[in-house]
């Protein structure tokens, strides 16, 4: 479905170069065919490299590909934080990333979990840490949230066919991220948030993809304790967020969602209960 944007909603699309391609194309509407042009997300196998040696290959959206490779790379537990990375490049043209670690020793993990979803991906890590917090939330603050999100994914209102997810206080958005892979829009914030020094202990994480095991993982490993997904989210990830303390949230829409995990990190008030 081609989406229209109001004078309020219009984007630069030369500030998006490389990231939403135009493209010619035949429209049927209304029983007649268009020919016209469209933007769709672009897409690129970044390959990295740690120490010399070829670490894994991600499909992704070229936007943010610093933060991409250092968040992905602090999910696997590959690093704990800058200080663990002696020089990195990440080249666009060359579709590559090349860190090199302050332990030029370090052992790289081997056994890799394909994941599921737009982009691909996989994961080294496939057990989490438990989350101990007690930040919560109303369902009108999750809500809000969601929209504010919706308003802030550029590259969607342009051409569609892309995820995004967004680190909160509950309050405010503090971070967002596009990408065609969901997996890689929590990547992309961890990294942003270790560049910018932001802490992404006890805030609210949220989604517009479904939310499978390896999503809840990254939340767990970011400190996360809500998790909310305009989608359902799947049976494991559901058992792991019971385990690991996660209030997991899915079909955040409109005025409603529904609650799988830990239902007292949603305040209710007294008139909200049946």
């Amino acid at each position: 479905m081609e989406k229209k944007l109001n004078k309020q909603e219009e984007i630069d699309v030369s500030d998006l170069k490389g990231v939403a391609a135009d493209i010619i194309c035949d429209r049927f509407s209304g029983e007649r065919w268009v020919r016209t042009s469209v933007h769709v997300p672009s897409e690129m196998a970044l390959k990295i490299y740690v120490n010399c040696q070829e670490l894994v290959t991600i499909l992704c959206t070229p936007t943010k590909l610093n933060c991409l490779v250092l968040g992905f790379l602090y999910a696997e537990g590959i690093i704990s934080g800058l200080d663990d990375v002696a020089s990195m490049r990440v080249c666009e043209e060359e579709s590559l990333a090349d860190v090199r670690l302050s332990n030029p020793e370090y052992e790289l993990p081997t056994l890799r979990t394909l994941t599921p979803g737009c982009g691909g991906g996989a994961v080294f890590k496939t057990q989490g840490q438990r989350v101990d917090s007690d930040l919560v939330t109303t369902p009108t603050e999750v809500l809000s949230l969601m929209k504010q999100l919706q308003k802030q994914m550029v590259l969607y209102r342009l051409g569609g066919g892309v995820h995004a997810s967004a680190l909160s206080d509950t309050k405010n958005l503090l971070v967002v991220a596009e990408d065609i892979g969901r997996h890689n829009t929590l990547d992309k914030i961890q990294g942003e948030c270790l560049l910018r020094q932001l802490s992404t202990r006890d805030r609210l994480l949220l989604s517009t993809g479904r939310v499978s095991s390896e999503m809840l993982l990254k939340a767990a490993k970011m400190q996360v304790p809500i998790v909310v997904s305009r989608h359902s989210p799947t049976g494991s990830a559901i058992s792991l967020a019971r385990d690991l303390g996660i209030a997991l949230v899915g079909y955040a829409r409109g005025s409603r969602l529904v609650v799988y995990s830990h239902p007292e990190r949603l305040i209710r008030s007294a008139d909200e209960d049946s």
